[in-house]
């Protein structure tokens, strides 16, 4: 079946149907991951965006079991060059299209991707439609493409109550969900950490009350702006307890202590980003999915020390602050899909509770 992806900016690309047949709106953006697509899908911090995946074939190792972020699908839907309709691998319990299926969600294939791609690189991320149409006519949807936008993200991606995960031997963490990845619990776990997730709606002194060893701030969807009320919880918790803050945390706990955010052209999304780590002159490659980032600070006396930097764009990729125990990065890592590289920065977390601890006693 024919199926349509129609630009805010009028250009038409004409595909076929896989997938649930309905009809989305959201933001357009691209993941250059050659695999992943499951962990991609899964993310929260892709809701209310379609994704675009750049490597040409999707789907021969199908959906599994383990690999999935969350418990759904939260982007509104998928595009591809070309999807694998028999996956051959021993976990596979599902095709790609009964996945997208499963949880209602559009999937457009056999268009040409490297051109989408490189026109949001040229024009920026842009709003589009996926449609089934018979005889769509941009100009009858052009103003409901143009007068959409991601509204209240963290209502919908984040925990809704309280709850908690036992540890073994270790830590007692806070964790701020605004959208957290699966794996971000499972390096706690694995450092024998125990954890208690806290929805984004939550105030500080909750977290306080509960008597954690150290926090983190996860990742998530949306504009960092319109998160005030986490922005204003971070600013009560700072200099109280350690601080982890993860791509949106990251970006939160800038602004609480002052930085400004400003939206990227076409983002950063995929699993190859070369990140350099200034103080000690290594590069790292790093998976990543955001669509803003931290501008540098204006005062050189705000005790903000900027720790890493993006090497495609010179972005702020990590700062530490120098009047409490916190620092954050831009990345992910918890990988997952994506390299593994960064994963010590978990036991750096864990290392800085461990000294706040020891200067207590």
């Amino acid at each position: 079946m024919k199926r349509i992806l129609a630009l805010e900016n009028g250009e038409i690309f004409t595909g076929t149907a896989f997938g649930a047949s309905i009809d989305v709106i959201g933001e357009v953006v691209f993941n250059t991951g050659m695999t992943g697509y499951q962990e991609v899908l899964t993310d929260p911090s892709y809701y209310g965006q379609i994704v675009t995946m750049t490597y040409p074939l999707i789907g021969n190792y199908g959906i599994n079991d383990d690999d999935s972020e969350s418990y759904k699908i939260h982007a509104k839907g998928f595009i591809v060059r070309e999807y694998c309709q028999n996956p051959s691998n021993h976990r596979s319990k599902l095709t790609i299209d009964e996945f997208l299926k499963k949880h209602n969600i559009p999937g457009i294939c056999d268009i040409d991707t490297r051109a989408l791609t490189i026109m949001i690189r040229e024009y920026g991320t842009m709003r589009g439609i996926i449609t089934d149409k018979d005889g769509f006519d941009f100009d009858d949807h052009k103003n409901e493409i143009l007068s959409y936008s991601i509204k209240d993200p963290l209502r919908y991606v984040s925990s809704s109550e309280i709850s908690t995960i036992k540890g073994n031997g270790g830590y007692d963490i806070a964790v701020l969900d605004l959208g957290m990845k699966n794996n971000i619990i499972k390096e706690l776990l694995k450092r024998g950490h125990g954890v208690t997730i806290y929805p984004a709606s939550s105030n500080a002194d909750d977290i306080i009350n509960g008597g954690h060893d150290g926090l983190l701030l996860t990742n998530g969807p949306g504009d960092p702006k319109e998160s005030r009320h986490v922005v204003k919880t971070a600013q009560k918790l700072i200099g109280r307890i350690p601080i982890f803050g993860i791509c949106l945390g990251h970006q939160i706990l800038a602004l609480a202590l002052g930085c400004d955010t400003v939206k990227l052209k076409y983002g950063h999304r995929g699993a190859n980003h070369p990140v350099l780590d200034i103080k000690n002159d290594r590069t790292y490659i790093t998976s990543q999915n955001h669509g803003y980032t931290v501008n540098d600070p204006d005062d050189s006396n705000s005790g903000i020390v900027i720790t890493h930097r993006n090497l495609n764009d010179d972005t702020v990729e990590g700062f530490r602050y120098e009047r409490a125990l916190l620092f954050t990065v831009q990345f992910h890592p918890e990988a997952s899909p994506g390299p593994n590289d960064t994963s010590f920065l978990f036991d750096k977390f864990t290392n800085m509770i461990g000294d706040s601890n020891a200067k207590k006693k």
